[in-house]
C-alpha cells in the first residue's frame, strides 16, 4: 500500500506541474493579446471545487474590484483547462457566443493571435521539458552502459527467441550501425538484421517488420542484461541472514532449476509465489569455488531479503558531466530525439496490438518508482511533458491541433468555420478523447484485476 501512494503522489505531483505549464502556456497569450480568461483550473472540477480565488485590485477610485479570473483546484485529476471567453471549448458556453462579440474576446481577435492563443499549451510543455533534459543532464550528468559491453550478454524473451536471439547473445549492430545506448530496441525494430556476438563468433539475426507489435501483443520486454546474483548485502534476522549466507556469495540454482541471472531468479521466485508454493526453499550458491545447498524460509513476499551487487561492478561505466552552457543545447537535443522517437513509436498504436496494451492513469502511474527518487520522477515527468505536447497538437477536435487546424483553414480560406459547425466538431472530438479515456483505464481494470487485455 505504501508502494501505490508514492507511486500515485509522484504520478499527481508530474500531472499536475505538466496542467500548470500547459494550461499556463495558453493563458499568458491570451493575456498577452488582451483576452479575457475566465477561468483557470488545475484538475476538473464537475460540481465544486477543492479551492476557487478571485484576486481583488485596488481601481484608482480607492475602490475594490474582483479579478476577471477564477484560479482553482478542482477534485478529478484528468487534466485541466483554461476558459477563454468567446471560444468555444470543453465548456461548451453557447450563451456567450450567441452574444455580440466583444473586444475583449478570443473570436474578435486575428486569427495569427488565436493561433498563438491554441499552440501556447504545446509550446510551454515542450520548452518545459526541454528545460528539464537541460537541468538533469547538468545536475547529476549523464550514465550509462553501452549494449556492446553487457559482456554476459542479454537474455532474451519468448518472442526474441521465436526469431533467432539465444541467451548470452551480445548485441553488437543493426544495419551494420553500431547500436546506441538509449534506443537500442527502436533501433532493433527498424533494422532488417542484427548482428551479435554468440560465443567466439558472430551471428546474424534477421528482423521480422512486426517485431514490435509481437512484443507488444506478448507484452514481455525484447531482452535485459544478464546480471549474475551476487550478493552485495543482507537484511538481518530475514532468511539469507538466518540461513548464514554472506557477501560475495552467488546463488545458482533456486530448488534444483538453474539461474544463471538476478533476473532469472526474479522471474522463478515471482512464478513461486503466484503458484503459491512453498516458502522453503533450497538455494544452490557458491562460496569461494565451493558449491553448497542450504535449506531457505522465505517472507510471505517470497523475499529473502538480500540485495546483489549492481551492473557498474561487471560493465564499463561511461560517465559525462555536463556544465551549464554544455547542458543547454544537449538538453535540446535529447528532447527533441525523444519527441522523435515517440512519434516513430505512434505507428504501433494504430495496430490491434497497439491498441489493447492502451493503458490510463494506472499505467502511467506504475512507470514511476516505488521509491521516492528525484531523477526518476524529472525523467518521467520530462518525457510526459513531451507526450503531453505531442499528443494535444493532433488535429482532434477537442483538442488544442483541432483548433489549429480550423485556425489554418481560415487562413488559407480567409473564412471562418461556422459556431455550429465549431460545436459540433467540438462533441464529436470530446465523444472520441472521453471514448479512448475509458478505453485506456479500463484496459488498466482489466490487468489489475483479471490480468488480461481485451
Amino acid at each position: 500500500m505504501e508502494t501505490f501512494f508514492i507511486k500515485a503522489l509522484q504520478l499527481i505531483l508530474s500531472l499536475s506541474l505538466l496542467v500548470l505549464i500547459h494550461e499556463g502556456g495558453h493563458f499568458l497569450f491570451a493575456r498577452l493579446f488582451k483576452v479575457r480568461v475566465e477561468k483557470f483550473y488545475i484538475f476538473f472540477n464537475p460540481w465544486f471545487s477543492l479551492f476557487k480565488h478571485r484576486f481583488k485590485h485596488k481601481q484608482p477610485d480607492g475602490s475594490i474590484k474582483e479579478g476577471e479570473t477564477e484560479y482553482g483546484l478542482g477534485w478529478l485529476p484528468l487534466g485541466g483547462y483554461c476558459k477563454i471567453a468567446g471560444m468555444i471549448d470543453e465548456s461548451m458556453d453557447t450563451e456567450q457566443m450567441a452574444q455580440p462579440e466583444q473586444p475583449w474576446e478570443f473570436r474578435s481577435k486575428p486569427a495569427w493571435q488565436r493561433l498563438l492563443i491554441m499552440v501556447g499549451g504545446v509550446l510551454f510543455n515542450f520548452i518545459l521539458a526541454l528545460i528539464i533534459y537541460a537541468a538533469i543532464l547538468f545536475s547529476w550528468g549523464e550514465s550509462y552502459i553501452k549494449p556492446q559491453d553487457y559482456k554476459f550478454g542479454m537474455e532474451f524473451g519468448e518472442v526474441a527467441h521465436g526469431i533467432g536471439f539465444k541467451d548470452g547473445d551480445i548485441l553488437l549492430k543493426a544495419d551494420k550501425q553500431d547500436l546506441s545506448y538509449d534506443g537500442y530496441l527502436r533501433q532493433i525494430a527498424d533494422a532488417r538484421e542484427v548482428t551479435v556476438q554468440r560465443g567466439s563468433t558472430q551471428a546474424v539475426v534477421y528482423i521480422p517488420e512486426d517485431l514490435m507489435p509481437q512484443l507488444m501483443a506478448a507484452k514481455e520486454h525484447f531482452a535485459t542484461p544478464i546480471l549474475p546474483y551476487v550478493i552485495d548485502s543482507i537484511v538481518p534476522g530475514r532468511g539469507l541472514a538466518k540461513a548464514n549466507f554472506q557477501r560475495g556469495d552467488s546463488i545458482i540454482a533456486v530448488n534444483g532449476h538453474l539461474v544463471h541471472s538476478f533476473n532469472a531468479y526474479g522471474t522463478y521466485m515471482a512464478s513461486l509465489k503466484e503458484n503459491k508454493g512453498s516458502r522453503d526453499i533450497n538455494l544452490t550458491y557458491v562460496r569461494k569455488g565451493i558449491t553448497d545447498t542450504t535449506l531457505v524460509r522465505l517472507d510471505s513476499a517470497y523475499l529473502g531479503g538480500a540485495y546483489p551487487f549492481m551492473a557498474d561492478r561487471y560493465f564499463r561505466v561511461c560517465n559525462k558531466e555536463y556544465g551549464a552552457l554544455e547542458a543547454i543545447p544537449a538538453g535540446v537535443q535529447l528532447g527533441v530525439k525523444t519527441l522523435s522517437g515517440y512519434v516513430g513509436d505512434m505507428k504501433y498504436v494504430f495496430t490491434k496490438e497497439g491498441a489493447n496494451s492502451l493503458g490510463g492513469f494506472g499505467t502511467i502511474g506504475s512507470i514511476f518508482p516505488a521509491t521516492w527518487n528525484w531523477y526518476a520522477f524529472w525523467q518521467m515527468t520530462a518525457f510526459l511533458s513531451i507526450i503531453l505536447a505531442f499528443m494535444n497538437i493532433l488535429p482532434i477536435p477537442a483538442l488544442d491541433g483541432g483548433h489549429v487546424l480550423f485556425l489554418i483553414y481560415e487562413i488559407i480560406a480567409r473564412r471562418k468555420p461556422s459556431d455550429k459547425f465549431l460545436e459540433r466538431a467540438q462533441m464529436v472530438g470530446m465523444f472520441l478523447l472521453f471514448g479512448l479515456l475509458i478505453w485506456a483505464n479500463f484496459n488498466d481494470l482489466l490487468r489489475m484485476v483479471f490480468g488480461v487485455n481485451l
